[in-house]
């Protein structure tokens, strides 16, 4: 007899997360900025980067690999021939191409079948600052296939517009738009951030029960002039995080509380 899988005999605590990310050999974005504030918080983390670069795609030039559907496909195989595919948390961010979303689909309904407790946080990366980086006919896959699945989204405001068709330049105008995005499905929406006079917002939703008004929290946080990578990565790592920490702990109430606080102190370090 094979001896036991001790990932699976002592589970994590607070969970199993399969994240679908970017890495680069430099630098800090997708899977290089998620995976370790996870493993901090006590998660086991398992990464499959969809794409491999020398540094992220703003420097003048960058060299290396592009997974394709099929080479996600028979990671997951893999998984599955060895009973390692059991997650509680899947967490995907940039992908490049129709067919890898296709098959990222696949393996959403895969993992369900195996554990239909499981908690998808899709940070549905398309662009920012009004500019596409993505094939644009990633956009309708993204609304029409992704957003009905997901259980937690985190869209920025130009990927809010895109996904939703609204335009976002107030307040009300964020908040509409998670409730557009509840109706089509995620019970948790964070707008991570929103330009609006020099300063941007972030706008969190969580739809408790259909049909019931949303509990919600915003953080105003001050804008600075200087560019910066990965911190959507980030941003939407430690929500699954904490989110699913607390939810351990305490009930929403003291969870909306306390997520706030973990967002308010990770913004102020920006």
């Amino acid at each position: 007899m094979a001896p036991p899988i001790l990932s699976l005999v002592l589970p994590s605590e607070t969970g199993r997360v399969l994240s679908i990310q970017s890495h680069t050999v430099h630098g800090y974005v997708g899977n290089k900025s998620a995976v370790f504030p996870l493993e901090i918080l006590g998660f086991d983390v398992d990464p499959i980067h969809s794409v491999q670069f020398s540094n992220h795609t703003g420097y003048p030039s960058f060299k290396g690999q592009v997974l394709n559907g099929q080479q996600l496909w028979d990671l997951i195989e893999g998984l599955e021939t060895n009973d390692l595919l059991y997650y509680t948390h899947l967490l995907t961010g940039y992908i490049g191409s129709v067919s890898f979303l296709d098959t990222v689909l696949e393996v959403v309904n895969k993992l369900r079948f195996i554990n239909p407790k499981l908690t998808y946080v899709c940070d549905p990366v398309m662009g920012d600052e009004g500019k596409l980086y993505v094939p644009p006919e990633l956009v309708a896959v993204y609304r029409e296939k992704v957003v009905p699945v997901a259980s937690m989204l985190t869209p920025n405001q130009f990927e809010a517009e895109n996904l939703t068709g609204l335009r976002i330049v107030t307040e009300k105008d964020g908040l509409e738009a998670c409730n557009i995005l509840h109706a089509a499905g995620p019970s948790k929406v964070v707008i991570t951030s929103i330009n609006i006079d020099d300063n941007l917002l972030l706008i969190g939703s969580h739809e408790k029960e259909k049909g019931q008004d949303p509990e919600r929290f915003k953080i105003v946080i001050p804008k600075i002039p200087a560019y910066f990578t990965g911190t959507g990565d980030l941003m939407t790592a430690l929500l699954l995080g904490w989110s699913n920490v607390i939810n351990i702990l305490t009930t929403w109430t003291g969870q909306q509380n306390l997520q706030y606080q973990a967002c308010r102190q990770y913004c102020r370090g920006l």
